[in-house]
């Protein structure tokens, strides 16, 4: 078995780099990159620390999304050829009338497709870091970064060049040999851009790497995987219009679920944000223990009146979709007397002073063992009079749409935060069962098609 689905991902591996416009895509992404930075020089970007600074920023979002919106056409593309053009031209009848099971021909096209998939959205990234090294050109006398400029037109040259002489000379497919020859030359551009300045002198090799930018670029890679998958999916019953249909609808859909299912999974309005949260003793920092006692400085006014004794929760989102604070009993005794701290009562969070003058409020954790909150609150945070409830219809649907939000990394890197490796393991084992679901969903789609 392990044997068949080689010989099919070879294949369909083949096939696919050798269509016209998977090299094409390529191209025109690559060619998008280098014109951005011309065009994103009026973001009105600032300089200061970080990976990615100033218009950069925008140049990087661009290119990202430039990557992702390119690997998305290429797996409709190439997946379209993979099975529907094969069922309609019947060739697929010479595998399925052999003892191959249908599963195994669909997974093996799904690894010769992503394949074909992998090679190209690391050309593509590569683009990417090379416009990141030369960077946005924010007025006319800036310099052009000419080792950027030469090693990669050079390496694009070198491969279109071969490609054509071998066409000409021993029948070579050209798309093939384009895409094959361009990645090891461009990511060969890169080691030299990464060792010589952009003045053509020798500096230390990791002085222009950007780590977190990779990183970023590895989780769009990884939804394209995904939709890869779908887009097999997709082809067992559909043509290649309607495929690149459901796969550029799928697109729109992992993006902009959290705004249009996200938001009304979980339902809770805040009372106000906070501006300043700081413990009132520094052993009160972890607010995890019995007693412990947070300050709190509200933006502004609360929506609604903020009491002594009423319970309270806080989170990063105004949906209350993250809330730090778990759900509990709200305490009925009377604030501060004996009863809050007793063995034996309920741990809660509860409001023990508000200054409406100066929007201060004081919040306590309660109870003979203290509430186990994830985190203690800090500015930026959503202040909450309730527990959120569920919306279990949109929470459902919500599920059911791949979430590409958990992909799209870019935030992290423009705000110069870190992108932990322990999100990157997750993203990884999500993008595996959304993969798992989707070739499972392929095989149930295409074991009762009619392919005579």
């Amino acid at each position: 078995m392990l044997s068949q689905i080689f010989t099919i991902a070879r294949t369909t591996f083949i096939e696919s780099i050798r269509q016209p416009v998977y090299f094409l895509l390529i191209i025109i992404a690559g060619l998008a990159m280098l014109l951005t930075t011309w065009s994103t020089g009026f973001s009105l970007g600032y300089s200061e620390a970080g990976e990615v600074s100033g218009d950069n920023k925008l140049l990087l979002d661009v290119c990202l999304a430039t990557v992702f919106l390119a690997g998305t056409l290429i797996a409709a593309f190439i997946a379209t050829s993979a099975i529907s053009r094969e069922i309609e031209n019947k060739t697929v009848l010479t595998v399925v009338s052999k003892p191959v099971p249908r599963p195994v021909l669909v997974i093996g096209k799904y690894f010769g497709v992503s394949g074909a998939l992998i090679i190209a959205i690391v050309q593509m990234v590569i683009f990417l870091l090379l416009a990141l090294r030369h960077g946005v050109m924010t007025n006319a006398s800036q310099e052009v970064d000419m080792p950027v400029v030469v090693f990669s037109f050079s390496a694009l040259g070198i491969a279109v060049f071969v490609a054509m002489v071998g066409n000409f000379l021993y029948g070579w497919h050209f798309a093939q040999t384009s895409a094959l020859l361009l990645l090891p030359l461009i990511i060969l551009a890169y080691l030299l851009v990464l060792i010589i300045s952009p003045k053509w002198e020798i500096q230390p090799l990791l002085k222009d790497f950007k780590p977190q930018s990779l990183l970023a670029c590895m989780g769009v890679v990884m939804a394209v995987l995904v939709l890869g998958a779908a887009a097999i999916a997709a082809s067992t019953r559909l043509g290649q219009v309607m495929t690149i249909v459901v796969c550029f609808g799928l697109f729109l859909l992992g993006l902009m679920s959290n705004f249009l299912l996200g938001d009304r999974a979980y339902v809770n309005d805040p009372v106000a944000r906070i501006a300043v949260a700081k413990p009132e003793r520094d052993r009160f920092e972890s607010f995890t223990g019995s007693g412990d006692i947070y300050e709190l400085t509200l933006r502004s006014g609360p929506k609604r009146a903020i009491k002594p004794g009423q319970p309270v929760w806080y989170g990063p989102a105004a949906n209350g979709s993250a809330n730090n604070v778990p759900n509990y009993e709200p305490f009925t005794g009377a604030v501060g007397s004996d009863e809050m701290l007793r063995v034996g009562t309920k741990p809660a969070l509860i409001v023990t002073n508000y200054d409406s003058s100066g929007l201060k409020v004081t919040i306590r954790n309660i109870g003979g063992a203290g509430l186990p909150v994830k985190a203690p609150p800090k500015e930026n945070d959503y202040l909450f009079d309730q527990p959120t409830k569920l919306n279990a219809p949109a929470l459902v649907v919500w599920g059911l749409i791949p979430n590409f939000q958990f992909s799209w990394l870019l935030d992290a890197v423009a705000q110069n935060q870190p992108i932990p490796i322990g999100h990157m393991a997750l993203l990884g084992f999500y993008t595996l069962i959304w993969i798992t679901a989707m070739l499972s969903l392929a095989v149930l789609l295409f074991q009762k098609r009619d392919v005579g």
